[in-house]
Order: structure tokens, then sequence, then C-alpha cells
């Protein structure tokens, strides 16, 4: 499986997970073991979450595109995330680019 990265996810995963001069290339590895791995949900609207197999609480939000898989978003789940919600939250507020 082709995994592809949007500047998005890299971006995402630079901040929230960690700091790394190729994210793209750490986020297409993860996604295509932990898809090796069937570590993945599909959801009813077509896209697949698949959940890293080194981090449970880590999730790449994918869209099938062909024999392709385009990560475009990732997060953390539960209260141990690296950047607790209440932090990105507040971020958004200020953030004109989001409605």
């Amino acid at each position: 499986m082709l995994v592809a990265v949007t500047d998005h996810a890299a971006e995402r995963y630079r901040q929230r997970v960690r700091g790394t001069l190729e994210p793209k290339t750490e986020v297409a590895a993860a996604v295509a073991r932990a898809y090796a791995a069937d570590r993945v949900e599909r959801d009813p609207n077509g896209t697949l979450r698949v959940r890293d197999d080194r981090r449970r609480d880590l999730v790449y939000v994918c869209r099938p595109e062909g024999s392709e898989l385009l990560v475009v978003t990732l997060w953390e789940e539960g209260e141990d995330a690296a950047v607790p919600k209440r932090f990105t939250d507040a971020l958004r507020r200020d953030d004109h680019r989001v409605d």
C-alpha cells in the first residue's frame, strides 16, 4: 500500500507527536506498518482510521485513493495526550483561518 501524507497531517504530527525533519516519511511509515497489522477502522463516510501500532492513542485519518492511502489528519485520544485538547481548543479561538 502506497501512503501519501498531506502537509496538514505532517504539521500536526510535528506539533503533537514529535518534532522531526521528515514528518511525512515518519507518518507514511507508521501508517504502512499499522495498515499491514490490520489496525484499521472503516467509517461510514468512506474514511479509514488507522491506529498507530506503537502508540495506541494516535489515530491517523486516511482517505483511500485507488491503491493509495492519503493521510489527511491525525489526533491523539485520551486524557494523556502530548498536547491536551484544552490547549488545541484555545489555539483554535485565535486562528482566524478556522471557522
